[in-house]
C-alpha cells in the first residue's frame, strides 16, 4: 500500500468485485444491496459532478449527514477528485457548522436534509469561500428554490453527463493523486476550544488499516452495522476504509432509534462501539431480568457468577480448571446462547470499544456472558489506533501493547508519546499548535499511562484531567468515574476536587433504568428534574456511590454528590460526539452546585 491512495484502492476493488454486495441499507422497512458496481457510479459521478462545479485539487468540501451509502459517495467522490473531505457531526448548531465551513474554507457543503440546510443557510452569509450547497434528500424541499443549493440527484446527473462528455477525466484525476495528500480533515471535539482540524493523508490511513487487519484479522465474509457518526474516525476506519481493503458488508441502519432492532436482522460479525453503548446494553439485560421470573433469574444469577470467575481467571492469566471450563460452557448453552441471539450478538467476532475509556468492570461483564470485548486506545492524531488488544491475549484495565510499527513511549511526567507511519500531518492552518503536539516526531497525546510488565499500555487518564487535592494527593478521576458508571442507574459522573479537601461527584442518572424504578417504587415526580430531587432517588444513588466507595481509598472516596437536574447533551455543549463529558464546560456550568457540597 505504499504508493497507494484512498479512492485508486477503491476503483481497482469497484473493477474486481463488479457484482458482489458491498453495501446494505434499510429503506421503509426493508432491506437493499447495494453492489460494488453500483458503489463505484455513485462515488463516480459525485466525484465528476465536483469536479464540473469546479473543485480542484486540495480543495475542501463538508458533508453532514447520518450514516448512509450517500456519504460514503461523497467522502469517497470528494477524494478521487483530489478534493479533502471535512465530515461535520448531525448534532452540531449552527455557529460550530459555520466556523467548520469557515476555518477549512469549504467550496461546497453536502447536506443530508432540510433540517440540515436550514444551518447551512443561517451562517452562509459569513462563509466568503461557499459555492454551492447539496441537499440529499430533498423532502419538504420539492418547491424550493435557491441560486445557491441544488440536490445531489442533480450533482450525479451532472456528473454523469460530464463523464460522457470526457470518459478520462475521472482516472486522469485519480492518477494526479499522491500517497502524502490530504485525504480528510477532522475536527477535533474541542473540549477545551475552538475545534481543531486534524489533516489525515491517503498514507496515513491505509498504513493504518493494513496494521490493524493484521492484529484484528478481517474476512470478505465479515459484516458490520454502521451506526456511530461517520465524521468520527474510528467509524469511518470501520466503515469506510477496512472494508476497502477487506471486502467485508457494511449494513446502514434504518434511523438512530432502530440500531437495537437492526442489530439483531444483522446479527453482525464485527462490532464497534463506544462505551457508552456497550454500557446502555449491559445495564438494559441487567434491569430487564429484575421482570423476569424467579426461575429464570436464579439461573441467570448462576450463569453470571460462574461466567464472572471464568472471566477472571481468563482476564487475569491464571489457569482455567476443567469444571470451571465445564461450567462455563453449560452456562452458555443455556443462557448467555439465548441472551447473545435476542441481542444480535450471537454471530459477533470482534467485539471492539473504543473513543472513549470503558469500565474493565464491564469488560468483564461482556467477556463473562461470552462476547470477548477487546479495547482499542488512540485518537484521531493518529487515525484512530495507537494499541489493541489482540486475540484472545485481553487483560482488563489495559489498552493492550502499541500496534506494530508504532513506538510507544512515557515521558518524564507520565504523558503518552508515540510515532509511527499512523501520525497525522498537522493541524490545518494551525502551525503553532502543530508544534506543540509533534515535538521531534513525536506525537504528545495528552494522555497520562505507563506499560505493565508485559508491555501492555494503560491508560491513568488526560493529563489536564488529573486532580491535586488541597493536601497534595494525586488523584486520577477517570477510573472513580468508569467504577460509578457501572451502575445501571448512574449513566455518566464528573469526579471533583482539584484544590479541594475531599472529593466530589455530579452523577447523570440513566433515565430509563431510574425512570423503571422509580415506576416499581411509586415514586411520584413531573419532570426529568423532579425525578433526580426526590428522595427515593437520592438514596438510590447513595447506594451505588457507597458500594463504589468500599472499593476506594480513603482519599479517592466521593464525600458527596449531586444530581445533575438535566441530561448532558451534544447541542448544549456538555458531551462530545463520542459521549465524553467535556468537564471544564461542566464545571463552569454548575460551579454554584459544585460550591454547595464545598
Amino acid at each position: 500500500m505504499e504508493n497507494e491512495t484512498i479512492p485508486c484502492l477503491f476503483w481497482k476493488q469497484v473493477q474486481a468485485l463488479d457484482s458482489r454486495v458491498a453495501l446494505r441499507q434499510k429503506v421503509f422497512g426493508l432491506w437493499r444491496d447495494i453492489s460494488w458496481r453500483e458503489y463505484g457510479a455513485g462515488v463516480r459521478e459525485t466525484s465528476c459532478g465536483l469536479m464540473a462545479l469546479g473543485l480542484e485539487k486540495g480543495g475542501c468540501v463538508s458533508v453532514i449527514g447520518e450514516n448512509m451509502p450517500e456519504w460514503l459517495y461523497c467522502d469517497l467522490g470528494i477524494m478521487a477528485a483530489g478534493g479533502i473531505t471535512v465530515g461535520i457531526y448531525t448534532t452540531n448548531a449552527a455557529d460550530e457548522v459555520g466556523y467548520i465551513l469557515d476555518h477549512s474554507q469549504s467550496g461546497f457543503y453536502i447536506v443530508e436534509n432540510e433540517e440540515q440546510l436550514d444551518k447551512a443557510l443561517a451562517v452562509r452569509g459569513n462563509l466568503p469561500n461557499l459555492k454551492k450547497i447539496i441537499v440529499i434528500d430533498m423532502e419538504g424541499l420539492r418547491n424550493f428554490k435557491d441560486p445557491m443549493v441544488m440536490s445531489f440527484d442533480e450533482l450525479r446527473a451532472i456528473g454523469r453527463k460530464t463523464d460522457q462528455e470526457d470518459p478520462d477525466i475521472f482516472e486522469r484525476r485519480l492518477k494526479d493523486l499522491d500517497p502524502d495528500d490530504v485525504a480528510l480533515l477532522i475536527y477535533t471535539s474541542g473540549t477545551t476550544g475552538p475545534p481543531k482540524g486534524a489533516m489525515l493523508s491517503h498514507k496515513n490511513i491505509l498504513w493504518t488499516a493494513e496494521v490493524l487487519e493484521k492484529v484484528l484479522k478481517v474476512y470478505e465474509t465479515d459484516e458490520l452495522v454502521s451506526f456511530l457518526p461517520l465524521s468520527h474516525i474510528a467509524e469511518r476506519m470501520f466503515s469506510v476504509f477496512l472494508p476497502l481493503q477487506y471486502k467485508y458488508v457494511v449494513n446502514f441502519i434504518e434511523n438512530t432509534d432502530t440500531v437495537t432492532q437492526n442489530v439483531v436482522e444483522v446479527s453482525p460479525t464485527i462490532f464497534f462501539a463506544v462505551p457508552r453503548i456497550w454500557e446502555k446494553y449491559y445495564s438494559t439485560i441487567f434491569i430487564k431480568m429484575k421482570d423476569a421470573t424467579i426461575f429464570k433469574r436464579l439461573l441467570f444469577g448462576l450463569a453470571i457468577k460462574l461466567g464472572t470467575k471464568y472471566a477472571d481467571a481468563k482476564l487475569s492469566r491464571k489457569p482455567i480448571p476443567i469444571s470451571l471450563r465445564l461450567g462455563f460452557a453449560l452456562s452458555h448453552f443455556l443462557v448467555f446462547r439465548k441472551l447473545k441471539k435476542r441481542l444480535g450478538f450471537d454471530r459477533v467476532r470482534l467485539a471492539i470499544s473504543g473513543a472513549a475509556p470503558i469500565s474493565p468492570d464491564v469488560l468483564k461483564i461482556y467477556h463473562s456472558i461470552g462476547i470477548p470485548v477487546r479495547e482499542v486506545y488512540g485518537q484521531t492524531e493518529g487515525c484512530g489506533p495507537t494499541s489493541i488488544h489482540r486475540g484472545s491475549d485481553i487483560k482488563a484495565g489495559s489498552v493492550g501493547p502499541p500496534l506494530p510499527g508504532v513506538d510507544v513511549k512515557i515521558a518524564e511526567d507520565g504523558e503518552i508519546l508515540f510515532r509511527g507511519g499512523n501520525v497525522f500531518k498537522g493541524y490545518y492552518r494551525n502551525p503553532e499548535a502543530t508544534a506543540a503536539t509533534i515535538v521531534d516526531g513525536w506525537l504528545h497525546s495528552g494522555d497520562v499511562g505507563k506499560f505493565d510488565e508485559e508491555g501492555f499500555l494503560m491508560i491513568t487518564d488526560r493529563k489536564k484531567d488529573l486532580i491535586i487535592t488541597s493536601g497534595g494527593k494525586n488523584i486520577a478521576p477517570q477510573n472513580i468515574e468508569n467504577q460509578l458508571k457501572f451502575s445501571p442507574y448512574v449513566n455518566d459522573a464528573v469526579v471533583i476536587g482539584d484544590a479541594r479537601k475531599y472529593l466530589t461527584a455530579l452523577i447523570i442518572i440513566d433515565e430509563d433504568n431510574v425512570v423503571k424504578y422509580a415506576t416499581e417504587n411509586k415514586i411520584q415526580y413531573t419532570t426529568y428534574a423532579t425525578l433526580t430531587q426526590t428522595p427515593q432517588v437520592v438514596k438510590l444513588i447513595q447506594q451505588e456511590v457507597d458500594k463504589v466507595n468500599k472499593s476506594m481509598a480513603r482519599v479517592e472516596q466521593i464525600k458527596k454528590f449531586r444530581i445533575l437536574p438535566k441530561k448532558l447533551l451534544e447541542e448544549d455543549g456538555e458531551v462530545t460526539p463520542t459521549m465524553k463529558v467535556k468537564r471544564r464546560y461542566v464545571n463552569e456550568t454548575f460551579k454554584d452546585l459544585i460550591e454547595s457540597m464545598y
